[in-house]
């Protein structure tokens, strides 16, 4: 059985995968994190049978508690740094589905990672049709050089970019820098208007009631467009199936892994085949 950690059990992903994971045959919720529900049993928080684990208030505090064989973290945004750099230390591979960590983190996390033989598994969204769009995207990218990123999120939401379209950008860019026919810095009205600029990629951030997590990735030639949207709804069960194969997976890797999409993409090779 494989055990594991949840950090961020009572968030509203958070909660969905925790019920995953306790429902999974293969693994063992041993520890979790909700720093308002500490000491609350872990099932009863989440609406199931007790469990026998206790919420902790910290990190630290849970990987004492349950000596997971990872942790999957879905926290604070100004947590995240923090917590996986805990993980490392501690030589626990981690699962991060919070967003929070720029390209510069990840080369950070990266490099000390590697140093302690210890695996992450980063994507910005951990839904199926997201990591989709990334592998599409990145493939349409080789062949047009005119694209932009449009990011949809609830009128509430603290980030902008979303996690999704972040690593969905800064990828990429990494893949081609877009072609701009006209400079940004001779635009004529408000620059912000252009967006944003990530990696070289323009992104387009709008925040309104209706939104949970969409992405587009625009692509155009003269005459044609194609675009690539990842949309999501308002279950967070979404998020499970990928984010489950991630912590299945993780241990078997060294360094960053950003991007649900390179986990998988060998499985659809293998089932087309």
């Amino acid at each position: 059985m494989l055990k594991v950690c949840m950090a961020g059990i009572t968030g509203w992903t958070g909660k969905a995968i925790g019920a995953g994971i306790i429902a999974a045959n293969d693994m063992e919720l041993v520890s979790a994190v909700a720093r308002k529900s500490a000491g609350q049993d872990a099932g009863e928080v989440l609406g199931l049978e007790r469990q026998g684990v206790a919420i902790s208030a910290d990190l630290e505090s849970a990987l004492d508690a349950g000596q997971p064989d990872v942790v999957i973290d879905y926290t604070h945004p100004g947590s995240i740094k923090a917590h996986v750099r805990t993980c490392i230390a501690r030589g626990v591979p981690v699962v991060v589905g919070a967003s929070g960590l720029n390209e510069d983190d990840f080369a950070e996390l990266d490099a000390e990672a590697r140093t302690a033989g210890v695996g992450i598994v980063a994507s910005g969204n951990f839904s199926l049709t997201a990591a989709l769009l990334n592998h599409f995207a990145l493939t349409a990218a080789r062949y047009i050089e005119h694209f932009e990123v449009l990011d949809y999120g609830k009128a509430a939401k603290p980030d902008a970019p979303s996690g999704t379209a972040l690593e969905l950008a800064e990828r990429l860019g990494d893949e081609r820098q877009p072609r701009l026919d006209y400079p940004l810095e001779d635009i004529m009205g408000p620059r912000e208007l252009r967006g944003g600029t990530i990696n070289g990629v323009q992104v387009h951030s709008v925040r309104l009631p209706g939104y949970t997590a969409s992405a587009d990735a625009i692509f155009a030639i003269p005459g044609a467009r194609l675009v690539l949207r990842h949309e999501a709804g308002t279950d967070a069960a979404i998020y499970v199936d990928g984010t489950l194969l991630a912590a299945r997976r993780v241990g078997d890797l060294t360094g960053v892994v950003r991007g649900l999409d390179r986990l998988i993409v060998g499985d659809l090779a293998a089932g087309a085949a």
